[in-house]
C-alpha cells in the first residue's frame, strides 16, 4: 500500500518540475485530477478524436496512452509559445485550461486512455529496413519497441500514426520542432526518405500498447 500511495505522487512530482519550466515546492505543485481531466479533454476531442487516436493519415498524433510527463510538457511549450503551433498555442492557453492544474489534469487522463483507435501506417515496403534503422540510431533512447519512459519523459513512438512521425522526423532536421534536442537532428538528416519512411512505418505497425 505504501508503494502505491508513493506512485501516486509521482504525477505531482513531476508536475512540480515540469510546469512553468523551472523547479517548484512540490507540497504547492497542482495535484492532477483525472476526473477534471475528462471534462477538459472534451475540447481536445474534436482534433485528436473522443479516443485520443488522432488522424490515420497523420494530421494529428495519437496522444492517448502517451506518458504523463511527455504529454504535460509538450502542453506547457505550447501554452508558452516553446513549440509553435497555431491550433495547440490556442487550446493551451489560460482561457480554454485556465489553471495550471488543468494542464496536469488533462495530461493526467490522456496518459490514462486506451491507446486504440485507428492506426495509420506506411506501405510497409520499407519497414523491415526501418525497424533496423531505429534499433541502431533510436532506440538507446525511446527503447527496443518505441515505448520510451515516463520517468526519463521520453515519448512512446510505438503505434504513432505514420505520417505524423514522418512529418516530425522532418520538423526536427528543418528546425520547425524548437524544442527537440540537438541530437534529433543529427540522427534524422542522414536519412533518405526511403529511410525516414522505413523508421516510421515500423513504429507505426507496432501495437499502442
Amino acid at each position: 500500500m505504501r508503494l502505491q500511495k508513493k506512485l501516486w505522487l509521482l504525477p505531482a512530482l513531476l508536475a512540480a518540475v515540469a510546469l512553468g519550466g523551472e523547479a517548484v515546492d512540490s507540497r504547492h505543485a497542482p495535484v492532477p485530477d483525472a476526473d477534471a481531466g475528462a471534462r477538459l479533454f472534451a475540447q481536445c476531442a474534436a482534433c485528436h478524436g473522443a479516443d485520443g487516436a488522432g488522424s490515420r493519415e497523420g494530421s494529428t498524433p495519437r496522444i492517448a496512452g502517451q506518458h504523463y510527463s511527455v504529454l504535460l510538457k509538450q502542453l506547457q511549450d505550447f501554452r508558452s509559445g516553446r513549440r509553435p503551433n497555431f491550433r495547440m498555442g490556442e487550446l493551451a492557453d489560460r482561457h480554454h485550461l485556465p489553471q495550471d492544474r488543468d494542464v496536469a489534469a488533462v495530461a493526467l487522463h490522456v496518459s490514462r486512455m486506451p491507446a486504440g483507435g485507428a492506426q495509420g501506417i506506411g506501405d510497409g515496403s520499407q519497414a523491415s529496413a526501418g525497424a533496423l534503422l531505429f534499433g541502431a540510431r533510436c532506440a538507446a533512447c525511446h527503447g527496443a519497441d518505441g515505448r520510451g519512459s515516463d520517468a526519463r519523459g521520453v515519448p512512446r513512438l510505438a503505434g504513432q500514426q505514420y505520417g505524423y512521425l514522418v512529418r516530425q522526423m522532418y520538423d526536427a532536421v528543418d528546425g520547425r520542432r524548437t524544442t527537440l534536442v540537438e541530437v534529433h537532428q543529427r540522427k534524422v538528416a542522414p536519412l533518405d526518405f526511403d529511410q525516414v519512411r522505413g523508421i516510421a512505418d515500423n513504429l507505426s505497425r507496432i501495437e499502442p500498447r
